[in-house]
């Protein structure tokens, strides 16, 4: 996770984090810079730690959801996915009927729609205007939706080689914009996006039937810029320049 704030404005678009966090992440990185071991964290999954066996926790858990009838739904937007066991976590998920959506921009080494072992998993590629690096972990949890915002991607290197952190959403309001805004926005789009298939090659998405011509990059940008519009100060008038006669040296003389 970026410290220097500079480095945190380029590096990290999706990065919300509320005071009651911070105390939280001052321990993480304590552990990280001092000589105490970790402590373990409630709510921050922290890599080399435990952000891996945390993860599987959560996918086992949503595939327990499914088993017992209960609401189950995984969406994940990353860079890349890579790492064997969360592969093979989402298989079973999915085997469990939990539907699955990933938004892999990058690398992605599991096989959607395979029958009898991915039938519940899409895996979308959008590579637009801009080149995005935020990862969202979205978890239905039976009616108690997570969503955390983090640095690593699902690979063995974010995992057990790198300092990773995900956190939590937990302000309700910004936690249903992600759930019911942002993540829809990549999964309907309908210009940019490819759709990985089972045999290894993507199809280009184009709009079916009636579907509209959806651009997620597009509709961000919009409403950055309707968002800018409306918080923009109105310019103050311009002052009048009072303007000076020019004047030659023979004019000075007289």
């Amino acid at each position: 996770m970026p410290i220097d704030s500079v480095i945190t404005s380029i590096w990290a678009p999706a990065t919300i984090i509320r005071a009651p966090l911070a105390f939280t992440l001052t321990l993480a990185f304590n552990t990280l810079t001092g000589l105490a071991g970790y402590p373990g964290l409630k709510k921050l999954l922290v890599a080399p730690f435990d952000l891996h066996k945390r993860l599987i926790g959560k996918i086992e858990r949503e595939r327990d959801h499914a088993l017992a009838g209960k609401p189950a739904r995984i969406i994940a937007k990353l860079n890349h996915l890579v790492d064997q066991e969360t592969i093979e976590k989402l298989y079973e998920a999915s085997c469990a009927d939990v539907t699955i959506d990933l938004i892999v921009r990058g690398i992605c080494c599991l096989r959607p729609k395979v029958p009898g072992l991915s039938e519940n998993i899409r895996v979308f590629s959008i590579v637009g205007r801009f080149l995005e690096h935020s990862r969202i972990y979205y978890l239905e949890n039976a009616g108690q939706r997570e969503v955390f915002l983090s640095s690593a991607d699902w690979m063995p290197r974010n995992f057990y080689r790198r300092v990773e952190i995900a956190f939590p959403i937990e302000q309700a309001d910004l936690r249903d914009e992600i759930i019911d805004g942002v993540l829809p926005k990549f999964v309907h789009d309908r210009v940019k996006a490819r759709e990985l298939q089972p045999d290894g090659s993507y199809r280009r998405l184009k709009p079916e039937g009636t579907e509209p011509r959806e651009q997620a990059q597009l509709q961000f940008r919009e409403r950055s810029r309707r968002l800018a519009e409306k918080t923009r100060k109105p310019k103050r008038a311009a002052a009048a320049e009072k303007l000076t006669p020019i004047t030659s040296i023979a004019d000075t003389r007289k």
